[in-house]
């Protein structure tokens, strides 16, 4: 899955980007993105769902003075979320198909690269290999933002390029620490990036706190989290209708991702202790993003301050790291992307045969494209969270995992719920009710074949993830299950923590089950099944 892609764009290197090969160039990119996506299906049927442990574990040596290695594997959490990845990606291909015709070949190539570096991302069990992973993939996106982008494309494509490396230089800076604290704080010594050996390496809780904050800057931006979100519009309403579809629907993931993998459970004593904080951004974003998406008068902005709302339920999830708040954020990863990921492809759509994104410009649209109009429903509906959809499942289990946690938390957040209804079915009105009163409005065509291969497979998963979530869930219960014991094991101590009094850090657990006066994590390893 991670060769593939760029099998793929080195062979797109041998055909000369023309007019005449254009269509060629498209139809390879697509049949490799699609066999991508195959690979994908074939894991999931032979993942054993049952099972906690790593699965199809590769390791090879790469650096091994430095105790750097080539290791990868796939447990329930990044699963499905290679499956998203790869059920995207010839989305994003075809949905461009008619709106991309400048350096052809270098647009498939950048988009192979991309899916190339996602899936690297979600694979990765050693963290060197991860930040390398987590870097190459700012690259192919950089250039699809800054040429093929809208009219102040480099400005949103260097706003995005230098937020997500301000957080990584910091991230970097904190792998690199525990690798040294391995070498000096194990009995076995010698560095390591070893992410399955660092989950068991004590840790003292002041470093942790600097380590976790670290690792919680990049990924909050990466989500992004209020307030670090100011790149995400901007990235957005500039980026290609391929651009926008990937971007929110699996970078962005990334970072909730990063959030469950490594900062919870390498550092639970300050998760723990920065818990409540995280929740409280999560909720303020949810409120924040929605508010500010009711008032934009352009359809990718308002989808853009859309996803700042959604992923802060997905943090709000993972901050309360009980089973049904991890489980439904992870659950809400997949929705998300499905989701939003069909409503840029819609916007996209429209925005090919307007020329334009302003709510304004439209109206009418249910009479002279109903088909168009009848998959935006079911896809806006998707997006708000209407039970039998998506959206409903993920949503409930975050707000039931955490009014566990914190109930005060729980109903600021559900507030999100309504507001995201009002903002979505409003844009919603505006563009497709009323009176045609644009007579370009008046001639526009219904979808097209290539079209209906585009959003039906969106519609159909929405379905299917809104009427079967067990299908999806099922996978991902054992290793969230054993993830959140890990943490709520390590969690619950009393520390002495920059000179405050000392305090209870508790992640959803009963003050009989705290752990007294430990300042370390049990030296415990996560299963590997090979």
């Amino acid at each position: 899955m991670i060769a593939l892609p760029i099998a793929g764009a080195i062979l797109l290197l041998f055909i000369r980007d023309d007019e005449h090969n254009e269509a060629l160039i498209r139809k390879i990119a697509l049949v490799v993105s699609v066999l991508v996506f195959a690979e994908t299906l074939l894991l999931w049927s032979r993942f054993n769902a049952s099972s906690a442990d790593f699965q199809f574990i590769e390791r090879h040596a790469w650096i091994p003075d430095f105790g750097i290695s080539y290791f990868v594997g796939v447990d329930g959490i990044s699963l499905l979320l290679l499956v998203l990845t790869g059920f995207l990606t010839p989305l994003a291909l075809l949905g461009s198909w008619e709106s991309i015709h400048k350096h052809t070949r270098a647009f498939c190539m950048f988009v192979l690269v991309l899916e190339s570096a996602m899936m690297g991302v979600f694979v990765s069990l050693d963290l060197f290999l991860f930040y390398v992973f987590w870097d190459a993939m700012l690259i192919p996106m950089y250039f699809l933002i800054g040429i093929w982008g809208y009219d102040r494309r480099i400005y949103a494509a260097v706003k995005f390029m230098l937020y997500t490396m301000a957080g990584s230089v910091l991230m970097l800076l904190a792998i690199l620490g525990l690798a040294l604290l391995h070498n000096t704080n194990t009995p076995s010594g010698g560095y390591s990036f070893d992410l399955l050996q660092l989950y068991g390496m004590p840790i003292p809780a002041r470093l942790q706190f600097w380590f976790f904050l670290a690792f919680a800057l990049a990924f909050a931006i990466k989500v992004p989290l209020f307030p670090f979100h100011t790149w995400l519009p901007d990235a957005h309403v500039e980026a290609p209708t391929a651009g926008s579809v990937i971007l929110a629907g699996v970078l962005l993931k990334m970072g909730t991702y990063g959030l469950v993998r490594f900062a919870f459970p390498l550092f639970p004593l300050a998760a723990a202790y920065f818990a409540t904080a995280l929740a409280t951004l999560a909720v303020i974003g949810i409120v924040y993003g929605a508010l500010v998406a009711m008032v934009q008068p352009d359809l990718k902005k308002l989808v853009a301050y859309s996803s700042v709302s959604h992923l802060g339920f997905v943090v709000l999830g993972i901050a309360a790291m009980n089973t049904q708040g991890v489980q439904g954020a992870v659950y809400q990863m997949l929705s998300h992307g499905v989701s939003t990921g069909g409503l840029f492809l819609i916007v996209g759509m429209l925005s090919d045969r307007r020329h334009t994104r302003l709510i304004a410009e439209y109206g009418g649209l249910k009479k002279v494209m109903p088909h168009l109009v009848a998959v935006f429903l079911i896809v806006t509906l998707a997006s708000i969270g209407l039970p039998g959809l998506n959206g409903f499942v993920g949503e409930f289990l975050i707000l039931l995992g955490a009014f566990r946690w914190n109930p005060r938390m729980a109903v600021f957040a559900a507030t999100g719920v309504v507001l995201s209804a009002t903002y979505m079915l409003w844009m919603f009105q505006r563009v497709n009710y009323g009176e045609v009163t644009d007579e370009n409005n008046a001639r526009l065509v219904d979808l097209t074949p290539r079209e209906w291969a585009v959003i039906v497979p969106v519609v159909a998963i929405s379905v299917l993830m809104g009427v079967l979530p067990n299908l999806f869930l099922r996978p991902i219960e054992p290793s969230v299950q054993r993830m959140v014991n890990q943490v709520q094991q390590s969690a619950p101590v009393r520390i002495q923590a920059g000179g405050r009094r000392t305090r209870n850090l508790q992640l959803g657990m009963k003050n009989s089950e705290l752990v007294p006066n430990s300042e370390s994590i049990p030296n415990s390893k996560f299963p590997i099944h090979n």
